[in-house]
């Protein structure tokens, strides 16, 4: 039996980052199924440093398209979630742990038939500041990912050949 048959491992290879939306709403059931699967990734000592804010107002979205060169597919996306994160709950591995909580959202939006894409955030300390502002983020919380969510309304096909022999090394480079 082939693992390339294995529903789960499909769902990866396919997931790509889609910027084109239908403009149906996504329901709360899969919204909360979204959720779930962000608060069930991996964290350091299971410090879980996130909040998340679930953006579906058409206004709050149009501002994302202003905040980040890399945020345009927000003009019409009908969802977005806000990943943020708290340094002091986890210092030196909060990032690790929201990032994992980015990924768990992508793949479970895959899964559920919707498209996605990750912006990020983290790493620009005036994009930081500006999501803080619009979005109300209290001080301790640091904005870390926005995702894009959506019905797809394009496809791409799986990007084949990224497993190189040239970038595996056994036991030592």
């Amino acid at each position: 039996m082939s693992l390339l048959t294995n529903e789960t491992i499909n769902h990866i290879l396919d997931r790509r980052s889609i910027r084109a939306y239908k403009p149906e709403a996504i329901p709360a059931d899969v919204v909360e199924t979204l959720l779930t699967a962000a608060v069930h990734a991996p964290t350091a000592r299971n410090s879980q440093p996130w909040q998340f804010i679930v953006i579906d107002d058409r206004a709050q979205l149009d501002k994302i398209v202003g905040l980040s060169p890399y945020t345009k597919m927000m003009a019409q996306a009908p969802l977005a979630i806000l990943v943020a994160g708290m340094p002091e709950k986890c210092p030196g591995y909060w990032v690790d742990d929201c990032g994992a909580a980015t990924q768990n959202i992508l793949l479970a939006a895959k899964s559920l038939g919707l498209g996605s894409c990750w912006c990020g955030i983290h790493g620009t300390p005036d994009r930081c500041a500006e999501f803080g502002r619009v979005f109300g983020l209290p001080e301790g919380v640091v904005a870390y990912s926005v995702i894009a969510l959506g019905y797809p309304n394009e496809e791409k096909p799986r990007a084949e050949g990224r497993l190189k022999p040239e970038i595996i090394h056994h036991n030592n480079w």
